[in-house]
């Protein structure tokens, strides 16, 4: 619920003696100046009482600008993000009201009455870190990278899957093999059960039919599981097989378990011990947004999270197309994670670390 009280958001304007040429390939998670380019300002992060966006713009001595935003995410999610900043570019080129107005119709997922929960939930399941070796990290100790993944990365992956896999898409690949070297670069206890959540967007699925304009969360993320010891003896193809199975039990039943659950157990957190977040924005439309001045050089989330990740599209100095992930592991586990990529990818050029930063 949102009470409009009309206070509006917040706004800046800012100017920064840089240009986008200078910036080059660091213009992606962890961005440079990141807490110059969207300034915290006090008070204005919390989930109640607090304006529900942040907006900055920065202009550049090229003529170039920096757009930034903060979103309250109890609002909206990456498709609703996009939804709104589409709206603002074209009311900024002179429409009076967006193409696609906003629906909100929380109601369309309310859990069922009463409340039942119909499937296994593996995101959600309590886990005791007993051993120390589920991937404890230290907010305050960790090395934030970006890694960009071409042609030629993903081409060597898909070397070493075998034709009985079937079709298999970038992102299954990529989060595959990411899973599975962050997890020999934590070194796990073999025994240890660990888990991926990939996040799956709600709209047209069946059974929903969410409106065109919704711009709330729709999402779910379910979790993979195989103990670590598994994970990481078994070739590549293994990761993938379990991350299509979680696809495949994907379905309205899934979905409505997921409402209700959040009923009968008080909206829970997701796993933390041992569990990897991955979102794939690869198509969320972040790169295409236009305010009348032609797309953006980079369209994508700021930095990654201590457990999450984002998979986006991304294009170098070089001209070259592919997909970035960005990264946030502790100091020694981040040298074995850029050792075990570049092992896994030998038969091609090592994955190209774009970002590096403390």
């Amino acid at each position: 619920m949102v009470d409009c009280t009309g206070e509006g958001v917040l706004f800046i304007e800012a100017d920064a003696d840089t240009t986008l040429e200078n910036l080059g390939d660091s213009i992606q998670p962890m961005c440079p100046c990141y807490e110059e380019l969207l300034y915290d300002v006090p008070g204005s992060g919390g989930i109640l009482g607090s304006p529900l966006i942040l907006i900055q713009v920065t202009r550049l001595m090229c003529g170039g600008y920096i757009f930034a935003l903060r979103l309250n995410h109890t609002m909206s999610d990456g498709p609703g993000v996009v939804q709104f900043i589409n709206a603002i570019s074209e009311m900024a080129q002179g429409l009076s009201v967006p193409s696609l107005l906003p629906i909100w119709q929380r109601e369309l997922l309310n859990a069922r009455n009463p409340p039942r929960i119909t499937r296994i939930h593996h995101e959600y399941e309590e886990v005791t870190n007993t051993k120390g070796t589920l991937m404890a990290m230290d907010e305050n100790n960790l090395v934030h990278r970006s890694f960009f993944f071409g042609l030629k990365e993903i081409r060597a992956l898909r070397n070493r899957l075998p034709a009985s896999l079937g079709a298999c898409s970038t992102f299954e690949v990529l989060i595959a093999y990411v899973w599975r070297c962050r997890t020999i670069a934590f070194a796990v206890d073999p025994d240890e059960v660990v888990r991926i959540s990939c996040l799956i967007n709600m709209r047209g699925k069946r059974g929903f039919d969410l409106p065109p304009g919704y711009y709330g969360n729709a999402f779910v993320y379910p979790a993979s599981i195989t103990k670590a010891g598994m994970l990481c003896k078994n070739p590549l193809e293994y990761a993938i097989r379990l991350l299509k199975k979680a696809k495949a039990e994907m379905s309205q039943e899934y979905i409505k378990s997921v409402a209700d659950l959040m009923v009968i157990k008080g909206r829970p957190s997701f796993t933390q011990p041992g569990n990897y977040l991955i979102s794939d924005l690869t198509h969320a439309g972040f790169g295409e947004v236009d305010f009348g001045w032609g797309k953006p050089v980079y369209g994508g989330v700021a930095r990654a999270l201590s457990n999450i990740s984002f998979c986006m599209r991304f294009r170098n100095s070089k001209g070259e197309e592919g997909n970035v992930i960005p990264i946030c592991l502790p100091p020694p586990v981040m040298e074995r994670f850029e050792q075990e990529l570049k092992r896994m990818t030998k038969e091609a050029e090592p994955v190209r670390l774009i970002k590096s930063m403390l």
